[in-house]
């Protein structure tokens, strides 16, 4: 607490904050912005540097001390949001996924989700069966390196870059053929647009997962994509409400609270923290208000609580996903240049890309990350996978499914693999036997994603604590020690609440009662207050309560004011 009221004290200090923020490419870009700046300067600066008009999809995210992630605010001034002192690092990445990528107007929006897709694919977000792995792969080796040349790529070239977490030979060799049969002579812009064809029909595209638990105090994830609120449990996706389906969300605490059409609680879950359940409504309540709404001038300040004197308050800013496209059709002008540079054959770049691509606007700063690939896979121990998906000692993750398949899916609860969900061996979309043994004996720690924690540690700028959290795997006692733990919680916050409107209806009831007593016993010459001053009722109290009073807090007040005098003289 006192380390953040000093870093406030100095930033108040300060007129100018140097601000960094790495991009999609892993690039960084730095400027400096004003102390007043407010998120909107800072978004606004990005896009202009490269050249991107369709930057509704996009926005910039942070991570507090505290490693919680945030979404910047463009209403709010920058550095009232930042908890640390500057200068500050943050990340541009996609807020809101394009329902469909592939047709986006412009080849530089497309590139940059192409991007970020990317970045799923390596951290385990965006899941796969073993063909369409391979397929996306290929189409990233195209789109990177071009057409396949005896001379430069020899024997085992596609064994030299990471696209997953983890992958086997049959799979580096298939990828091979693909690319060497499937796809020559497909442009950059072709191979990627392919790529988003490809993305946005499985099962986990636009996932950015929230760790929760349920009321049994089972690991849960929650996300929100393109096409309604999903959740993901053990080997099923348990949960899945289209947009129109969904009503409200509503959070207390640590208590995630999820409405349909009928208007009442069907789901509830439980974050980390607090403040992880905040980010986690407030990445609803904007997901909502993007895909839902037809304009933008029907976003409406949502509050957390059914209460009016508890909760918080937010409301959605910037156009809905309709008027975003709408506007897209209407973009007219040359399509600015985009410099691709080829993939640096090493696995020792965590970034799937491993190595800088080029916009035509020059970067300001270019850094690279080099973690070694056994580190990277000494860090699964620290970190649980984003989604659910199949063990090892199988091949096929998901079903391929169409958006018009997945949009009527509705109830229907969807096995997305055979055993449960261990974090051990189920970070690879494909099989690999050979590490099976040796990650077999290896949990997580914490059991956020790997995806998460690793864009933490990538935003945050520093290492993150290998500390358990509330979802550590501590054994059977401890589940239950948390699950009784959390209905006590419960209970108590019922509690708390109960006595808290209690206290505050008692308290509109005694003001209103002091008005009402004002009113009668004032000059006011009205029919109604006349009514009640010839009532026997209001007489009795008048003679017998109020004027007795009244004296009395006349000679009160009279004592006081002479000991006042008496002490000032």
């Amino acid at each position: 607490m006192l380390s953040r009221f000093m870093s406030g004290s100095i930033r108040n200090l300060e007129r100018e904050y140097s601000c960094t923020v790495r991009l999609l490419d892993d690039t960084e870009y730095t400027c400096t912005i004003q102390r007043d700046a407010k998120g909107q300067y800072l978004f606004d600066l990005i896009c202009h540097h490269l050249n991107l008009l369709e930057k509704d999809y996009f926005g910039i995210r942070y991570v507090d001390p505290d490693k919680q992630r945030h979404w910047l605010e463009v209403t709010k001034s920058i550095a009232k949001q930042m908890k640390c002192q500057p200068p500050f690092t943050m990340c541009l990445r996609v807020k809101f996924y394009p329902p469909e990528p592939a047709f986006l107007k412009e080849e530089i929006t497309r590139y940059l989700v192409f991007l970020q897709i990317k970045r799923d694919l390596y951290h385990g977000r965006l899941l796969c069966k073993t063909s369409d792995a391979a397929m996306l792969a290929a189409h990233i080796l195209q789109a990177e390196i071009g057409n396949y040349d005896p001379g430069k790529h020899p024997e085992g070239y596609s064994s030299k870059f990471q696209f997953f977490p983890k992958h086997s030979e049959k799979l580096e060799r298939r990828i091979a053929d693909l690319h060497k049969t499937e796809l020559i002579g497909q442009t950059p812009e072709t191979s990627e647009r392919n790529f988003l064809q490809k993305a946005q029909m499985l099962e986990t595209y636009g996932v950015d997962p929230h760790p929760c638990k349920d009321v049994s105090g089972n690991p849960a994830f929650l996300a929100f994509t393109p096409f309604g609120f999903v959740v993901l449990q053990g080997n099923r996706r348990v949960h899945f409400l289209k947009w129109n389906e969904l009503t409200k969300l509503k959070f207390e605490g640590k208590t995630f609270h999820i409405y349909a059409n009928q208007k009442e609680i069907i789901l509830t879950y439980f974050a980390p923290t607090p403040e992880a359940c905040k980010h986690l409504w407030k990445c609803g309540v904007e997901n909502q208000a993007f895909y839902k709404l037809e304009k933008s001038s029907q976003v409406r300040t949502v509050s957390s609580s059914n209460l009016f004197f508890k909760g918080s308050r937010f409301r959605f800013s910037g156009r809905v996903a309709k008027e975003v496209m709408e506007q897209s059709a209407k973009i007219k002008r040359e399509p600015p240049e985009i410099h691709r540079a080829g993939l640096v054959p090493s696995r020792s770049c965590p970034s799937i890309t491993h190595g800088p691509r080029l916009t035509s606007v020059p970067r300001t700063r270019r850094r690279a990350v080099h973690i070694s690939i056994m580190e990277g896979l000494e860090s699964l121990r620290d970190s649980a996978h984003s989604t659910p998906v199949r063990s090892v000692s199988h091949g096929e993750c998901f079903i391929p499914r169409s958006r018009s398949q997945a949009a009527d899916a509705g109830e229907r609860i969807a096995v997305i693999s055979d055993e449960a969900y261990s974090p051990s061996d189920s970070v690879l979309p494909t099989p690999v036997g050979e590490h099976s043994v040796e990650l077999a004996g290896s949990r997580q720690s914490n059991g956020a994603p790997r995806s998460i924690e690793e864009e933490k540690e990538s935003e945050a700028g520093t290492p993150l604590c290998g500390e358990a959290g509330d979802f550590g795997v501590g054994g059977r006692s401890a589940q239950e020690g948390d699950s009784a733990l959390s209905e006590v919680e419960q209970v108590n916050k019922f509690v708390l609440s109960v006595l808290r409107l209690l206290l505050v209806t008692i308290g509109l009831l005694f003001v209103l009662l002091l008005l009402l007593i004002v009113l009668t016993e004032s000059d006011l010459d009205i029919a109604f207050l006349r009514d009640i001053r010839q009532t026997p009722e209001f007489e009795q109290f008048h003679y017998e309560y109020f004027c007795p009073l009244r004296r009395w807090f006349a000679c009160k007040l009279r004592w006081v004011g002479g000991l006042l005098i008496n002490k000032g003289d």
